[in-house]
């Protein structure tokens, strides 16, 4: 496997070496999609929210910016991610307005119907089943609560699905193919959202 491969498949599980600098990346590299992805959240005012697959812990620290009142749990299976985020929302977390921690979103050991808001940015391409990883989320955000998809490929992309071919494990979703996870997972209602110029999608989906 050449360096370059080797260096895109850090963007499953980030490890070592390779796994710190994908993770130091990702931070400023999705920043313009994850902001546009959150505009899409107008009619919310969580106080418990669940970040799931959060990488360097940016879009942990602008979702507190962004819900001032708001407390943030940020999950992520690799622990170069973990670490990285700790840091980065280091005095949140002393405010006592953040955790991060170790997180398997196949297996969620959280409390059940805790959470207003659940946010996934660029991650459902390599979980495990997205049915099953959905009946996770559903489980322990409130009745009423929503979950927020947002994914750079829309499933359809050149670009993404070239990286679905190098990196192991990823699978870029059509929004029809996560709306109807969504549904049998229970979430009832789903709403999409489409980028004007780039094959962003935002997918919103009501428990």
């Amino acid at each position: 496997m050449g360096l370059f491969r080797k260096y895109v498949n850090q963007t499953r599980k980030p490890e070592g070496f390779l796994g710190k600098m994908m993770v130091n990346g990702m931070n400023g590299g999705h920043g313009k999609m994850s902001d546009w992805g959150m505009s899409y959240l107008t009619r919310i005012d969580p106080e418990e929210i669940l970040e799931i697959g959060c990488g360097g812990g940016r879009n942990a620290g602008q979702l507190m910016k962004k819900y001032p009142a708001a407390k943030v749990t940020a999950i992520d299976y690799s622990p170069v991610s973990v670490e990285k985020a700790e840091i980065y929302n280091k005095e949140m977390i002393e405010a006592g307005r953040c955790i991060v921690r170790h997180g398997d979103v196949s297996d969620l050991d959280l409390p059940e119907e805790k959470y207003d808001l659940a946010t996934a940015f660029e991650t459902i391409y390599f979980w495990p089943g997205l049915e099953k990883c959905f009946g996770q989320v559903a489980k322990v955000l409130k009745p009423g609560g929503v979950f927020m998809i947002v994914n750079e490929s829309d499933g359809t992309d050149k670009t993404g699905l070239k990286f679905e071919k190098i990196i192991d494990g990823m699978k870029c979703y059509r929004a029809e193919e996560i709306e109807a996870a969504l549904k049998t997972a229970g979430f009832s209602k789903v709403k999409v959202g489409h980028h004007q110029k780039k094959p962003w999608i935002t997918v919103l989906a009501k428990k």
